[in-house]
């Protein structure tokens, strides 16, 4: 965007002086912030990012006076446009994110907008307390994003919606005035209130989900005229949330989960209003489509144990009495209308059961046949119609050619629904717009409400006539001008709303440039929906995405941000310059092509991937950087550094010197901190293979071992171990005399077609060990990987690859057929494991741990990436996101444990440790021969 010296940006610039340092109006930031997780794209004008409760406060005070508009966004995990707009988008998330106190007196927090719910629920366990509503997205969201959209969950049920757990908020009006709304009062809105006393009383509070429009009924004098409450779901429109003061719950200590089944998700609607009586905290519904897909996806045992029937409702009941607790579990299931029920009392087998609901919920987007969207995402009725509106539901799809997933919360009478609208079709746009206005005629028919936790947006806002009369719909104007006189908030949304099909995200795709030579591309990067699990911190329970977002906190190296520079790009419209944009370039520079989003991701994205296509189309036919050919080809040279007799040592010794080795590491695009793998003196595959003695007199046969390009060239023991392993256990290990290299190196540095000349090679080699039945195992998780992953995508048609794909195994997938294998006793020792990145995302760690638990060690698994991955820890520009990336959890957990034995497979995560930590670690082939069993 270019800013005139009379742009209402550059005034504003202008206005703020020193504090313009906090706005970035770059294509690069516009591009990250222009869709959330909904359907909706608006390109901002400018971007912030306060630091201070006061930075806040002046900035929007200087937008206001210079008419720009501004939209307020905590995660972007809005699924209805929400929390985009265009003006000015202010980010609370990246630093107004402190708890300023919790006081279990009052069970009260004082918090900052950008306060994460997760990490406010982990401040306030200590005391035994909780925030009571709990959405999907609790490990990112913010608080003042729930209280914008008026946020509930499953368990809304049994501790309402955020506007019952809102106690004050400080916050920004349209008019520049900082006020304490709950507190303060607000005499124009008192006497609009009193005017309209008879609207209010019969229109709005009917019903617990009905969340769409203003909550007007908290203003009712019988109400308490409660403003904070009121707040509560306006969504942006009225003000700009500086701090919070929030209403925790004391979480009950005996739960039980009661399962229900019925003939159809219909029926179990239909047994609510029955079951409500006994006070669930939370009551789920799903049927057998979810339940089918979650089969499908994940494994037949996942669902294993429900009730018979086709559609299922889960119910949780919460008190302090066992017995009580217990007693009222019983009663549900002998009062339901269910064909099976059962109370769950053990806690791992409701686990399991609520992990359908949630698992479904993630694969409800990616399991139809078209790819399914969230525009008609989370419609409410009154839970006495929930059944009958679930038949008509079924009825609008059919009669518009649709397909899609419903679940919900049905205790509230509230439905999510993922649904593929055909959006890049050339009617796209107004075949969506015509199911959701006859959805919305459909849920007003049975008094329901267009949104039930999401807030309206710009998916809903221009469908609130279907749900409130002409009077109504003029108080909402006269409330925002009473607050905003001049609409300069959240444009666009509940009042004054633009078109439900206007500013559709997927529209572009249709029309993008790059349509016809990258269609599957274009395709691929559209499949981010935003929702934002990669902003998510989740290596505690084995995530790896996203290692790069969690070093810097910022949007651009996130999956998320990447995509959506990606998309800007295909779409040519904010990214103009295609495959060789620099803001491409600079989003992709910090992605460790990690490949824990092709596995983490909800809707399938892999940067790893993407990155590697992007850097082959930008350089194709064009000199490149200087480590693409050092680093790229370093196969290449390690081979001819291992066959030339003295080498290897000359090298090792050159890399070690100041001055050579300074020369060596800038030649090679190297960082000038990180120390030179040592080469070794000659190849690995041609070394004897050698047996410790103890092997059994009978064979069972040949074993490929795959050596890869870095175990074979660098110094490494785990080839040797491996072999001395196998043959203990009875086998045959051979290794390829001839080169076969997977092509990593190449691909991580976008060298596509030499990928795929590498490839084919060694898999015309290695398909003949296939045929004659031999067994094949990789040495190196990330090569292994390649098999599973890379190579189809970049070799579909070639049947030595397809020959290939999931036959060269780990060396834990191998040990699980040999019933004579039996892990040593490594009782009292610790074992700290990281799983490399690739082998955790591609290939699965599973089988790995287990070996690891049957040796009887505690074991300690680390989550996310060590930070070297690959070529990119030693590259120049990197080094310092490569060390944040291993402090961030490697690093602290093998701290933690200073004699334990630390276990890394893949040569990166060893490199790393030994350079950071100075930790030598083993592989698991090392741990298992140099350990005898029992």
């Amino acid at each position: 965007m270019t800013i005139t010296a009379t742009s209402p940006h550059a005034r504003l610039l202008d206005r703020l002086g020193d504090l313009a340092e906090i706005v970035d109006t770059s294509n690069l930031t516009r591009a990250l912030y222009s869709s959330d997780a909904s359907l909706y794209r608006v390109q901002p004008d400018a971007v912030a990012h306060p630091r201070t409760p006061d930075e806040l406060i002046t900035l929007v005070r200087a937008a206001l006076d210079v008419g720009v508009p501004i939209t307020a966004r905590g995660a972007g995990t809005s699924c209805a446009g929400n929390a985009v707009g265009p003006g000015l988008v202010i980010d609370v998330a990246r630093h107004l994110n402190r708890i300023h106190s919790i006081d279990p007196e009052t069970r009260t927090a004082v918090i900052d907008p950008g306060v994460v719910q997760d990490q406010l629920q982990q401040a306030a366990r200590p005391f035994g307390l909780r925030l009571g509503p709990d959405p999907s997205t609790s490990n990112r969201c913010t608080v003042g994003g729930m209280i914008g959209n008026n946020a509930c969950g499953p368990r809304a049920l049994g501790y309402g919606r955020m506007a019952d757990n809102v106690v004050s908020l400080d916050v920004v009006t349209g008019n520049g005035d900082l006020i304490t709304l709950g507190t303060d009062d607000v005499p124009e809105l008192r006497t609009l209130v009193a005017a309209n006393l008879g609207i209010i009383r019969t229109e709005f509070g009917t019903f617990i989900r009905q969340v769409s429009g203003y909550s007007l009924e908290h203003l009712l004098p019988e109400k308490g005229f409660d403003t904070a409450k009121f707040f509560s779901g306006t969504e942006g429109t009225l003000g700009v949330i500086v701090r919070a003061t929030v209403r925790l719950v004391a979480d009950a200590p005996e739960r039980l989960m009661v399962a229900l089944g019925y003939p159809a998700m219909a029926d179990a609607g239909d047994d609510i209003s029955n079951l409500l009586r006994f006070k669930p905290t939370a009551c789920e519904g799903l049927d057998r489509r979810i339940v089918d897909v979650v089969a499908a996806k994940i494994g037949p045992e996942s669902v294993a144990g429900l009730p018979a029937g086709d559609g299922w409702m889960f119910l949780e009941v919460v008190g302090d009495d066992p017995a009580e607790v217990r007693s009222r579990a019983e009663a549900v299931v002998q009062a339901s209308a269910a064909t099976e029920g059962q109370v769950i009392e053990d806690p791992a087998r409701a686990a399991q059961l609520w992990k359908i609901r949630a698992d479904g919920a993630g694969l409800a987007g990616v399991s139809l046949a078209k790819p399914a969207y969230g525009g008609w995402e989370d419609a409410a009725v009154p839970p006495q119609h929930l059944g009958q509106y679930l038949r008509e539901f079924d009825k609008l799809l059919e009669r518009h050619n649709l397909h899609g997933l419903p679940y919900g919360h049905f205790g509230d009478g509230c439905v999510h629904c993922r649904i593929d609208f055909p959006l890049t079709d050339r009617d796209g746009a107004a075949r969506y717009k015509d199911f959701v206005e006859e959805a919305a005629v459909l849920v007003a028919r049975f008094g329901g409400s267009m949104s039930g936790e999401h807030g309206d947006g710009r998916a809903r806002s221009a469908l609130l006539p279907h749900m409130y009369s002409p009077a109504a719909i003029e108080l909402f104007g006269q409330v925002k001008h009473i607050f905003d006189p001049r609409g300069l908030l959240n444009p666009g949304v509940l009042v004054d709303p633009a078109p439900v099909e206007q500013d559709l995200r997927m529209v572009a795709v249709s029309r993008s440039p790059l349509s016809s030579s990258a269609a599957e591309f274009v395709e691929a990067v559209h499949q981010c929906s935003g929702v934002g699990k990669c902003l998510a911190d989740t290596t505690g329970t084995g995530g790896v995405m996203c290692p790069s977002f969690q070093a810097t906190r910022n949007e651009k190296d996130s999956t998320r941000g990447r995509s959506r520079v990606l998309q800007e790009m295909v779409n040519g419209s904010l990214i103009t310059q295609g495959w060789r944009s620099p803001e491409v370039h600079a989003a992709l520079d910090l992605c460790l092509s990690c490949k824990g989003c092709a596995r983490d991701c909800p809707t399938g994205i892999d940067m790893a991937a993407y990155k590697a296509r992007v850097t082959h189309e930008t350089y194709k036919g064009r000199l490149r950087p200087r480590n693409h050919y050092a680093l790229g080809w370093l196969p290449r040279w390690g081979r001819l550094i291992t066959t030339i007799p003295g080498l290897g040592k000359l090298i090792n010794v050159v890399g070690r010197t100041p001055v050579l080795g300074r020369a060596l590491r800038w030649g090679a695009g190297v960082d000038r901190r990180r120390e030179i793998p040592q080469f070794a003196s000659r190849a690995a595959r041609s070394r004897p293979i050698r047996s410790s003695g103890g092997a059994p007199a009978k064979s069972k046969g040949r074993v490929l071992i795959w050596v890869d390009s870095f175990s074979d060239c660098f110094e490494s023991t785990t080839f040797a171990a491996m072999a001395q392993l196998l043959v203990r256990l009875g086998y045959e290990p051979e290794v390829l005399r001839e080169t076969a290299c997977c092509g990593l190196t190449w691909i991580s540095t976008g060298q596509l077609d030499g990928a795929r000349r590498q490839l084919s090679n060694a898999a015309a080699v290695m398909a003949t060990f296939v045929e004659a039945g031999v067994p094949i195992v990789g040495v190196e998780p990330s090569c292994t990987a390649v098999w599973r992953s890379d190579a189809p995508e970049l070799l579909p048609d070639d049947p030595n690859v397809a020959a290939l794909d999931g036959a060269v195994l780990t060396l834990a997938e191998f040990l699980e057929s040999d019933s004579d294998f039996t892990p040593p006793d490594l009782s009292g020792h610790t074992i700290v494991a990281q799983p490399h990145c690739h082998h955790a995302s591609v290939l699965g760690w599973a089988k790995d741990r287990a070996i690891l638990e049957s040796t009887g060690a505690d074991l300690v698994v680390v989550g996310g990436c060590c930070g070297l991955a690959g070529n990119f820890g030693v590259e120049r520009g990197h080094h310092e996101v490569s060390v944040k990336v291993f402090e961030h959890d490697l690093g602290p957990a093998v701290e933690a444990h200073p004699d334990a034995i630390v276990l890394a497979d893949g040569f990166s995560c060893q490199t790393q440790l030994t350079s950071l930590a100075g930790r030598a670690s083993m592989s698991l082939a090392e741990l298992l021969a140099t350990h005898d069993a029992g």
